[in-house]
């Protein structure tokens, strides 16, 4: 295990042999070294802590010989110790005359840890888990050997070494409820196979970018963050100012957002009323993102309105409008009277309409939807999309809207600073990441990428970047990052058309292009209805796939088929595929799904697919002279090609034909 190059605990000085030393008065440990915690096995490891200046302490684990370091001027100390094969219970020990600090319950087995977003934060039982047979899943959880460790949330303006958590705990019904579920069986599935104890560190956050985990120094090189980067260590020091200032800013860019936004007027809304001219407006069907229709790809607002017609029975009296969830939040007005709002994500909207402004004949219901990163717009079903009387009768509103852009984010030049803000560049990486280094690893697993949907062509760099940055502070050498590809989500398209999703998952494919890296497919177990899918179980099982093959050698198939070349023969286009295990296959059904294809005006088209000798033909007698071809390159991709293992084909495009994102 090489010194780590930042050496953030000072000097080292570490021996093999006992020698006089100054005795300390106390011991001080990271709250990463706790009772029941797991120590990389087969390795030099780290141990460091705080002590009295200059002092010598003794590290013992009783697996083997102990070590001897010194504390540097500053009563810093790190010492690096080995281990033997996986085993345990044992103890360590840090001695420094009498003074002595043991741990107990102790094992030595595989350590990883595991980040991002909310669907690596997600539960297997906690108050907004929605896995998957969770209560069995809880039930069944008994296993001593695998240990938990969880990062509580924290930001920093520069980065620190203290963490919040409870420690190490055993792995059982009780401790697993509140642990991530994506992470749990991806250790669970390890520990049943290696036959070796499991050390899993969890350190995520919901709707949080990937720019908030990646270090300073490497934003620093680009461009796009550059300047954020330099300013985010300087906020800490003036905290006073900068809440007053948050609080200006807050004020300035709500009004710069009024003056951009045509519905608008001083500070009355005007889109909302009945006499508003529409009809040059787009027309549009619920439930769809705007990133999916002619609004094109931005974050800021959009106005929504529908005329309906209301029978007499439905007239004068109170009624309740209902839509599914939004992102990211919404207004609402029936005939001009704000009716109401709700700045939850991933909730259904259901808002009371007084019997005073409802009328017979024509209503115009105006829907103001604010968006402030990735995707925006309306989720859910169009059955979720009605006007309920309180008879219980009820009109469908999916169909026969009108839509047109409010304002755009990048017009907005005021961007208010939150001290408690963890989308700010660099601030997880310092308070939830830093405080790890250097414990040493086995790897990492991450699961993130919806909050920079939006900017899926910036997240090529970026997400690169933030890999060798963690490889780097971590200094293990490229250490084994396997990370999820973007699920299904959202109601499936019915013609081609580009996506952002798509574009996110084409930039974390090229995350392969670093060593050792790994990615889990899971575009077949999403979920229409829900960003958080149910089904973690494939996902740890998928991406455990990826370690026992890359990083413990075992000859197991992990990944689906991956698009290599293609060759054109007349009016078909020929695909070859890595990993295609012992052939390619269909998965539900006869016929291959998912394939568009396009000639030289770069409209694509449904196409007919076959597989032939463990390649992919692909064609449509609408383009004659093929140049490229899609598959699964949606949101919710219809999409069944696997291999014979039954892992499923990466999303991809053939062609580099401009994006929405870039």
């Amino acid at each position: 295990m090489p010194i780590p190059s930042f050496f953030k605990w000072g000097m080292l000085v570490t021996t093999f042999y006992l020698v006089s030393c100054t005795q300390t008065t106390f011991v001080e440990m990271p709250d990463l070294f706790t009772d029941h915690m797991v120590l990389q096995q087969n390795d030099t490891v780290n141990i460091w802590g705080a002590s009295d200046p200059n002092v010598e302490l003794t590290i013992q684990g009783s697996w083997g010989p102990s070590v001897v370091c010194k504390a540097d001027a500053n009563g810093k100390w790190l010492a690096q110790l080995p281990t033997a094969p996986a085993g345990g219970p044992y103890e360590l020990t840090i001695a420094s005359g009498k003074i002595v600090k043991t741990f107990n319950d102790v094992l030595l087995g595989e350590v990883w840890i595991c980040s991002g977003q909310s669907n690596m934060e997600m539960p297997v039982l906690g108050n907004w888990a929605k896995l998957n047979n969770a209560r069995q899943e809880a039930a069944t959880a008994n296993y001593p050997n695998i240990r938990l460790f969880t990062v509580q949330k924290n930001i920093a303006f520069s980065p620190i070494d203290t963490i919040a958590t409870t420690g190490w705990i055993p792995c059982d019904t009780n401790t697993v409820k509140d642990f991530s579920a994506t992470a749990y069986f991806f250790g669970r599935h390890l520990h049943q196979e290696l036959k070796v104890p499991i050390g899993l560190i969890h350190t995520s956050w919901g709707g949080t970018v990937a720019e908030a985990w990646t270090s300073k120094n490497s934003l620093l090189k680009l461009d796009d963050f550059a300047e954020q980067a330099r300013q985010i260590s300087q906020l800490a020091a003036s905290r006073d100012s900068l809440e007053k200032k948050f609080e200006a800013d807050t004020k300035q860019m709500y009004l710069e957002q009024a003056q951009a936004d045509p519905g608008i007027q001083g500070a009355d809304t005007i889109f909302d009323n009945v006499a508003v001219d529409d009809k040059d407006w787009m027309a549009i069907d619920f439930p769809k993102l705007w990133e999916e229709t002619q609004l094109g790809n931005f974050d800021g607002s959009a106005w929504f309105r529908k005329t309906i017609k209301l029978p007499a029975d439905m007239a004068n009296s109170e009624l309740t409008l209902c839509y599914a969830a939004v992102d990211d939040y919404d207004e609402a007005w029936f005939n001009g009277v704000k009716v109401g709002e709700n700045k939850v994500w991933g909730q259904n909207r259901s808002y009371k309409i007084p019997a005073g402004v409802v009328k017979e004949g024509e209503n115009v219901i105006a829907i103001r939807i604010y968006d402030y990163v990735g995707g925006g717009g309306f989720m859910g079903e169009a059955k979720d999309y009605y006007l309920l009387s309180a008879t219980g009768k009820t009109m469908p509103l999916a169909k026969g809207w009108v839509a047109k852009k409010g304002f755009d984010f990048k017009d907005i030049k005021t961007h208010p600073v939150s001290l408690s803000d963890p989308n700010q560049p660099t601030v997880l990486f310092n308070a939830m990441i830093y405080p790890l280094l250097p414990y040493t690893i086995s790897g990492a697993i991450w699961y993130q990428g919806e909050s920079n949907a939006g900017r899926a062509y910036q997240y090529r760099q970026l997400f690169k970047t933030m890999i060798t940055d963690w490889r780097e502070q971590w200094n293990q050498g490229d250490f084994p990052f396997l990370f999820v590809q973007l699920a299904n989500f959202q109601p499936r398209n019915t013609e081609p058309m580009e996506d952002s999703w798509a574009e996110l998952r084409e930039a974390q494919t090229m995350a392969l292009e670093l060593p050792n890296t790994g990615m889990a497919v899971t575009i077949d177990i999403g979920d229409a209805l829900d960003i958080h899918p149910g089904n973690k179980q494939d996902v740890g099982k998928r991406l455990a796939l990826n370690a026992l093959a890359k990083t413990y050698q075992m000859n197991v198939p992990f990944m689906g088929p991956l698009y290599k070349n293609y060759e054109v023969k007349g009016p078909t286009m020929v695909l070859s595929f890595d990993y295609v295990h012992e052939g390619l296959s269909i998965a539900n059904g006869k016929e291959l799904r998912g394939f568009t294809i396009a000639g030289a005006d770069s409209v694509f088209h449904w196409a007919k697919a076959e597989i032939v000798d463990n390649k992919v033909t692909v064609s449509c007698k609408k383009v004659n002279e093929p140049k490229a071809v899609r598959y699964a390159w949606s949101i919710n991709p219809e999409c069944n090609l696997t291999n014979s293992a039954g892992l499923p084909a990466s999303p991809f495009r053939t062609d580099n034909w401009k994006g929405i994102t870039e």
